[in-house]
């Protein structure tokens, strides 16, 4: 089996792992849209969070197997510089979409696109080193004050960054221009605003409970006070969701009184405005406090017992409590806002001509949840119903949607792997472009990259990149310094 792998993240690198151990004679070629390798865990992950990145690790050993290609620098299109997709699927017996989330959602409220309204996704990518953020250029002198919108770990990431010591970065991979504009940044005080309750909040202990931790750094609590807005007492609580409550209520190691900088979590406000005084920048930001569709405490009356996917029905009914307008406003005066309410999949050119399906509300490809892409089929038997797609197969978010860990995306990849794997033994319809006969994969493919005037960067390519950000980054004491753009990496490789 000739397999193509569309995007070299976690779910496209722990598919290719998983069919190498139960597949050791196929063929996977890995394309990705950028010259380098890793996706998320290299431009999404926080750089003080060494310990995620080294599930790279995967890429790194499927990439020394003989049958393996990666092909970097390769973006999908029509235009000069991309590669249609046509031109790989014809060349191979399956394809797998795991190219991830490249946008971020947004709030669809007046005054979006005010300066100093910044995307948490652009901000993560440009202290990361993301070549698309590289200009970004974040205002981080205007205002000792920074509202973050959202409360999920990407919101809580962009709170620790801007709160950290310097020195807590200096060692770490993130960009040197990010760390000196870090090293001038006023912002002292963050506030991680959400709609809904400390009990709903996407976050996990791990990211609170670092920010509690956070050295000179002070945890002031909110103004209604932890009664009113958990509603639970708290020997009630399911024990994970009494863990984030103690927590809270325990607050920081720093006391606020002795912290040099502050952050607050605001709970039961939904953004309904951005303002500005001049029609250009940030002034202040509208809220509209919530209320809760139903008293907390009552969603625990129902019986304290698993459900069948697992986590008790008091856990789920408490996490999924939903709030209402109040209509009563609330203000918050700043000049510096990072919006955070989650990552969202798109289309990739060609998906029309191959007939592939896009759900845009979802933002996924529509699937069988094993993996499967699933197309409109009409039959006279069935007059609309969903068929499986030969050949074509998706992983990771745009699978499933932006949600969960990178351990979640490998058993989300293993899921996908063991679908193909099960298909290709069980002589399913696989690919059919390109009419019969043997697959050429990536040497058919190169053909046309060649003739387009495509540089494409090889895994040896990427080892050369990766030994000069290692030896760029030891000289500043720091893990790597990254190349941040696509042309200074091509230009290192041929020079």
């Amino acid at each position: 089996m000739r397999l193509a792998i569309i995007g070299s993240g976690p779910a496209g690198y722990y598919t290719a792992y998983r069919i190498m151990k139960k597949m050791p004679g196929s063929y996977i070629d890995m394309y990705e849209s950028l010259p380098v390798p890793y996706g998320l865990v290299r431009f999404g992950v926080a750089p003080d969070h060494p310990e995620v990145k080294k599930s790279s690790e995967n890429l790194d050993d499927v990439a020394k197997w003989p049958n393996f290609n990666f092909i970097g620098n390769m973006p999908i299109g029509d235009g000069p510089g991309r590669l249609p997709l046509r031109t790989i699927a014809e060349q191979y017996d399956a394809l797998l979409f795991a190219y991830g989330a490249s946008k971020d959602k947004t709030l669809g409220i007046p005054g979006e696109d005010l300066h100093g309204v910044v995307s948490a996704r652009s901000f993560v990518g440009w202290y990361n080193g993301l070549p698309e953020y590289d200009d970004l250029n974040p205002d981080l002198q205007s205002s000792d004050t920074a509202v973050v919108i959202g409360q999920g770990n990407v919101a809580l990431d962009v709170a620790r960054t801007l709160l950290a010591p310097i020195k807590h970065l200096q060692s770490t991979d993130m960009s040197e221009q990010a760390i000196e504009a870090l090293s001038r940044s006023r912002v002292t005080n963050v506030k991680v605003i959400g709609r809904r309750g400390p009990l709903q909040a996407p976050y996990t202990i791990k990211e609170l409970r670092e920010l509690m931790h956070l050295p000179e750094t002070g945890f002031v609590p909110p103004p209604e006070g932890w009664d009113e807005l958990i509603g639970v007492e708290r020997k009630k609580l399911p024990r994970q969701l009494k863990r984030i409550a103690e927590l809270l209520e325990k607050g920081s190691k720093t006391p606020p009184e002795q912290a040099m900088k502050m952050w607050q979590l605001g709970f039961m406000r939904s953004p309904v405005e951005f303002l500005s005084s001049d029609g250009r920048g940030l002034d202040a930001i509208g809220f509209e406090r919530t209320a809760y569709t139903a008293e907390p405490s009552s969603v625990l009356e129902q019986e304290d017992t698993p459900t069948l996917s697992g986590p008790p029905a008091a856990l789920n009914a408490l996490r999924a409590l939903g709030v209402r307008s109040t209509g009563e406003k609330a203000l918050v005066h700043t000049s510096l806002a990072f919006r955070s309410v989650g990552y969202k999949s798109e289309p990739l050119p060609g998906f029309d001509e191959l007939g592939i399906p896009f759900d845009q509300k979802r933002g996924t490809i529509p699937n069988d949840k094993f993996g499967r892409v699933l197309r409109p089929d009409r039959s006279p038997e069935v007059p609309l119903s969903a068929a499986h797609s030969p050949g074509m197969y998706c992983a990771g978010w745009v699978k499933r949607g932006p949600t969960g860990v990178i351990a979640s995306t490998m058993d989300d990849a293993f899921a996908s792997a063991d679908t193909v794997v099960m298909d290709w033994e069980g002589n399913a319809r696989f690919n059919e472009l390109g009419g019969e006969g043997e697959r050429g994969g990536w040497d058919a493919v190169k053909r046309a990259v060649d003739a387009r005037g495509i540089r494409s960067v090889s895994w040896a390519d990427w080892e050369k990149i990766d030994a000069e950000e290692r030896r760029q980054g030891i000289g500043k004491g720091k893990v790597r310094e990254k190349m941040r753009s696509i042309t200074e990496m091509l230009r290192f490789l041929d020079a």
